[in-house]
């Protein structure tokens, strides 16, 4: 191995560090606790070290996302691979993405809630943004319905799913229901 390539595994392996540090400092206590000097105190690399990684929390944010979003479209493709039939697969889309927006509230927060300097719906949209929209968009268009495009069929659902998942984080849900919340949407959004 030349020296280059054990420098660059090195970065590879500090990146990878402050980014599952900065997911559990934020997991912990929230995006307000994760800051540079902590960050690196936590690390034990210096405030300068982690500057030559990301320019400040806004690139650490967005790199959380990318990697949520990555995590998320392995799993929706997991769940919808497992699923039998398209009404099973749209169900078990709906719980895989609210499961883990519930499990990972900061890496959630992080994709959707804060800036990350990321692009959505735009042609320079990161890769894995639009590839967990498509892990959502592959399962889905069988479902759209008649006259529907599927892109937006896609986008109405996840909309759909993020404001339950957002509400039901802040409380404003009964806790009982979420099971029959996700029945509901089903049954009313996709055309079987």
């Amino acid at each position: 191995m030349s020296v280059q390539e054990r420098k660059e595994r090195e970065r590879a392996g500090r990146e990878r560090l402050i980014l599952a540090t900065a997911r559990e400092l934020a997991e912990q206590q929230g995006w307000d606790a994760v800051t540079t000097r902590r960050l690196a105190e936590r690390i034990e690399y210096s405030q300068p070290v982690l500057y030559s990684h990301f320019r400040g929390k806004r690139e650490i944010i967005g790199a959380v996302a990318l990697e949520g979003a990555a995590e998320m479209a392995v799993a929706l493709r997991a769940a919808a691979a497992a699923a039998d039939g398209p009404r099973a697969r749209v169900a078990a889309l709906a719980r895989v993405y609210l499961d883990f927006a519930e499990r990972n509230p900061a890496v959630y927060e992080a994709m959707f809630q804060l800036d990350g300097g990321l692009a959505f719906a735009l042609e320079e949209t990161p890769e894995p943004l639009k590839d967990a929209f498509a892990a959502l968009l592959e399962n889905l268009g069988a479902v759209a319905g008649d006259g529907v495009h599927p892109a937006l069929f896609t986008e109405v659902f996840w909309a759909a799913l993020h404001g339950l998942a957002t509400l039901t984080r802040a409380g404003r849900l009964p806790p009982g229901d979420a099971e029959r919340r996700v029945e509901l949407l089903v049954d009313r959004l996709a055309v079987i």
